[in-house]
């Protein structure tokens, strides 16, 4: 759901791990230009067609490769990078937020030989987080929703082949946010058309985080007519984080600033100094999260410390930085769930969230549902596919609850007790969201999906670092939910191998 700011940082960081991935077999053999430019597809239109000179001044290991851009079925707009030396792969990335622009392209995979191509998912973004490009509009809310995506890999793949003029050896989607709910949908809806999944901090059930922020919002806005006045101020979010921190800190056996398993924490909101009764009201609904009589619709936040300027107080605080809000937007997190209701859900731009009752909730969402979340957790055709999934997400993140994917992985194992064999969770302690913050949170996701799909090498223990000044400060084991990595007692509390895994059974978290 990342801030169009947010996305450029996400990315600059995520693919530039991916860039540093194995490299295969390359393949110079190729169409060229002019042939490309008179490739035909059916209902696509190839806007551009351009040789992209690398510039080895700037970036040594830049590759000569072809910018291809179009647009499918009118709406679709695609880029898709071809380098002069193919490795054989085809890698596609997500989007964040609502998209609206063409994101998840990468040239830093195109100079490693992968061909790499994104999607703005058939609409364009708008400031302000304004979700009026789905008003009564079923095709771009479909194709928000799955069939850009796919109709992206598709084409893409076509294009890959008529270049190329051979076959894909490996074909993976990488994404994070928004970009995982969109991994996810491709892994429940069309295994076929990846063979390596990464989906990270993924919004996968939208119409529930609506319920969810919106929730929220009742409680840090409770009159619509005062968008300016919150419950909830930084000043008293600093003051929770640091009593979260004493509390909390020393719980999984080291005081260093990370929470390693908040679930398995005991944390007393009523023993946190200096908060009013609204303020205290506020952060438990944060914490609880969005239910009816039926029961949760979707979990609240983990009580964690990691307090960030950019993120935590953008989230839940705001304000939101004028260099992504058009009009008045209070924080994001009241952003996105009053849109999602408005543009997506109901289809009214006047729909006030301070009157919106719960109870109905079920019946309202039942069509947004039916093309926007991902939360099936019959993951059956991945594995015929002999497809794999990874499922990440950062324990800190305050911007979509943590909680939710750990109970869909729950719900995937209980559906085959044996998933753990084609899709894995990895639980990032003091991680942001898709990424930053106190721990160590940066991997390389694309070798370690590479490695499974391609080499049957199951990630067991991932290492994840953290990075000052250029240098790596730290570094922690990552290990398969619902393992997690626990203090030994001793050693260098920065170095992974000062770390062994701890158990608790699956069903019982």
């Amino acid at each position: 759901m990342k801030t169009p700011t947010g996305v450029l940082t996400w990315a600059c960081c995520v693919l530039a791990n991916f860039a540093a991935g194995p490299v295969f077999g390359q393949s110079t053999n190729h169409l060229g230009l002019a042939a490309l430019r008179d490739l035909r597809l059916p209902d696509v239109v190839l806007d551009s067609v351009a040789a992209v000179t690398p510039d080895h001044e700037a970036n040594p290991r830049a590759a000569a490769c072809v910018d291809v851009k179009g647009t499918i079925g009118g709406h679709i707009r695609f880029e898709l990078l071809l380098p002069e030396a193919w490795n054989g792969r085809f890698v596609m990335g997500g989007g964040g937020g609502f998209v609206g622009t063409v994101q998840g392209v990468s040239r830093d995979l195109a100079n490693r030989g992968y061909a790499s191509a994104g999607t703005d998912t058939g609409h364009e973004w708008q400031p302000g987080y304004m979700a009026g490009w789905a008003y009564n509009d079923l095709e771009a809310q479909l194709n928000f929703g799955y069939l850009a995506v796919h109709r992206t890999a598709e084409v893409a793949k076509a294009i890959i082949r008529a270049y190329y003029q051979t076959d894909i050896a490996y074909a993976y989607f990488l994404g994070c946010s928004r970009g995982g709910g969109q991994a996810m949908m491709e892994a429940q809806r069309y295994p076929n058309d990846f063979d390596g999944i990464v989906a990270g901090a993924p919004a996968f059930d939208w119409t529930g985080l609506a319920a969810c922020m919106v929730e929220i919002g009742k409680a840090l806005y409770p009159d619509a007519r005062h968008l300016d006045h919150t419950a909830l101020t930084k000043e008293a979010l600093v003051k929770l984080q640091a009593a979260i921190l004493e509390q909390c800190d020393a719980q999984d056996g080291l005081k260093d600033g990370v929470i390693q398993d908040p679930p398995s924490t005991h944390f007393e909101l009523a023993k946190v100094a200096g908060l009013t009764d609204d303020q205290r009201q506020a952060i438990q609904a944060i914490y609880q999260g969005a239910r009816n009589a039926r029961g949760p619709i979707y979990p609240g936040y983990a009580p964690v410390a990691e307090c960030d300027p950019d993120q935590w107080i953008a989230w839940l605080v705001g304000p939101v930085p004028p260099l992504v809000a058009k009009d008045h937007v209070p924080d994001l997190t009241f952003a996105f769930g009053t849109q999602i209701f408005k543009g997506l859900v109901f289809n009214d731009p006047d729909w006030d969230y301070s009157t919106y009752d719960l109870s109905h909730f079920e019946h309202d969402t039942r069509l947004a549902a039916s093309f926007l979340n991902a939360t099936n957790p019959d993951l059956g055709g991945l594995k015929v596919h002999k497809g794999k999934l990874i499922l990440w997400h950062g324990w800190a993140d305050p911007a979509l609850p943590a909680q939710a994917t750990v109970d869909y992985y729950r719900q995937v194992r209980q559906h085959d007790p044996a998933a753990a064999d084609y899709c894995r969770l990895f639980m990032v302690p003091g991680c942001l969201h898709c990424g930053g913050g106190p721990g160590a949170s940066e991997v390389d996701w694309l070798s370690v999906i590479v490695d499974w799909v391609e080499r049957g090498v199951a990630p067991e223990r991932i290492v994840a670092s953290k990075r000052e000044h250029g240098k790596v400060a730290r570094t922690r084991p990552l290990y398969p939910y619902p393992e997690w990595a626990a203090y030994r007692g001793s050693g260098d509390p920065d170095s992974a191998d000062s770390f062994v895994a701890r158990s608790a059974p699956v069903m019982a978290r």
